[in-house]
């Protein structure tokens, strides 16, 4: 009960000292790669390969695999875009109505997020979790970074401050997380209205069939209503821009 109540008091604490409260959440993939790396790391294999004449099949699943990340790399460095677009943006409204981005604090598309943020000169959030394969990326603001012990905590403050979600493409916890929050949204359990942004439409209709969940009769056509496709940084932040100037004018 001790560690539960501190997951609630501590942020609680720092977000009305450092005047948060209003957050534009990034959820994604933990192992999206910045392009560099990801181009680097398909060159060594390359040279590995010539160098061995005749690539074993390992080493040739190992240069398929650095192809698929150079591929989803884009995905990283639109991120980090949005971020930035957004904090320089929200940096020029007022104090009170100014949106922070925040993420889960860990490397990948929550990197991107922080990073984008941090290189636009601006704060942002980052909600960890304590996982043996995860660690805290560079780019957390240290006085509006945490590490929970419980995902429920954690999630909670996702939803409580988050006035957009961008679900980035991603694996078990990114759906965990999305699917959730467009729980909450449907039920009305989130009273606020929250715009949804599902980013890179292709990889979402291949992974996500909506419309055969409405077919089969366990969706609702209305619900295909709460959420955006975007695929573009330009699209997502003048969809959010938007949004975000209807809801709070």
């Amino acid at each position: 009960m001790l560690r539960i109540l501190s997951e609630y008091l501590e942020p609680l604490w720092r977000f009305r000292r450092e005047r948060v409260r209003n957050t534009i959440v990034f959820f994604g993939s933990s192992r999206a790669l910045p392009r560099d790396v990801a181009a680097e790391h398909l060159k060594d294999l390359r040279s590995d390969a010539n160098k061995a004449g005749d690539a074993s099949a390992e080493l040739r699943k190992a240069i398929q695999d650095a192809r698929v990340d150079l591929k989803m790399s884009r995905f990283y460095e639109d991120a980090m875009k949005l971020a930035s677009m957004i904090t320089k943006w929200s940096k020029q409204v007022e104090r009170s109505k100014q949106f922070i981005v925040c993420s889960g604090g860990g490397p990948g598309i929550m990197e991107a997020a922080n990073r984008g943020a941090a290189e636009a000169g601006g704060k942002s959030v980052s909600l960890g979790i304590s996982l043996p394969f995860e660690s805290p990326n560079i780019y957390n603001y240290p006085d509006l970074s945490f590490e929970f012990h419980y995902f429920f905590m954690r999630k909670f403050w996702f939803a409580y401050l988050a006035k957009v979600l961008v679900v980035f493409p991603g694996g078990f916890g990114t759906l965990d997380e999305c699917m959730e929050t467009l729980t909450l949204v449907q039920t009305k359990k989130l009273e606020k209205e929250l715009p949804i942004v599902l980013y890179g439409r292709s990889y979402w209709k291949k992974v996500l069939n909506f419309d055969a969940l409405v077919d089969h009769r366990v969706l609702d056509p209305a619900d295909l209503n709460l959420f955006t496709y975007c695929d573009t940084p330009k699209e997502a932040f003048d969809t959010i821009k938007t949004e975000l100037q209807r809801i709070y004018p």
